[in-house]
């Protein structure tokens, strides 16, 4: 022990035992609370479905320059549960700002399923993206999401959690 703390009352040594006790403590309820957000991030429905997650997931889709992929995503969610007679209005409007060729946010999508939502855009219904929201969700998984849980967007979504 230091010489300086033999000279100090037994009772001031007591409370700084208690005192790093509970330090301690609280340094691993944050840790594990940490690992646990961490965890919670790596599922990518989960980091959808969080508002904190989401922004920061786009602002890293932006810096990649892939930001319509959410963007599109969260269109069909939306289109989704749109009312039978805006239906015709929102689908046109998802094809021409994601599906269309010369759309401003093109999507990355196969010819097949560009080809199948280019037939069924004059009778949509509830599912007539499911298909392309599906596999624009898989190519975020896939290849965005794994390069933004190694980012400092990652990191920053976790310390605002």
């Amino acid at each position: 022990m230091c010489k300086g703390l033999s000279s100090l009352p037994s009772s001031c040594l007591e409370k700084a035992k208690e005192m790093r006790v509970k330090l301690s403590h609280l340094a691993e309820t944050h840790h594990k609370q940490k690992v646990q957000d961490g965890k919670a991030l790596q599922d990518l429905d989960t980091l959808l479905n969080s508002k904190v997650g989401r922004q920061a997931f786009r602002e890293f889709l932006r810096s990649e320059f892939s930001e319509e992929n959410l963007e599109f995503w969260l269109a069909c969610k939306d289109y989704r549960v749109t009312s039978l007679n805006l239906q015709k209005t929102k689908s046109s409007s998802i094809y021409c700002q994601f599906i269309n060729p010369d759309a401003p946010q093109e999507v990355n999508l196969d010819a097949e399923t560009r080809e199948a939502l280019l037939s069924v855009t004059g009778s949509p219904c509830a599912d007539t993206f499911s298909n392309a929201q599906q596999r624009i969700y898989n190519l975020m998984a896939k290849d965005s999401f794994p390069r933004f849980l190694r980012s400092p967007h990652c990191m920053e979504a976790i310390k605002a959690l």
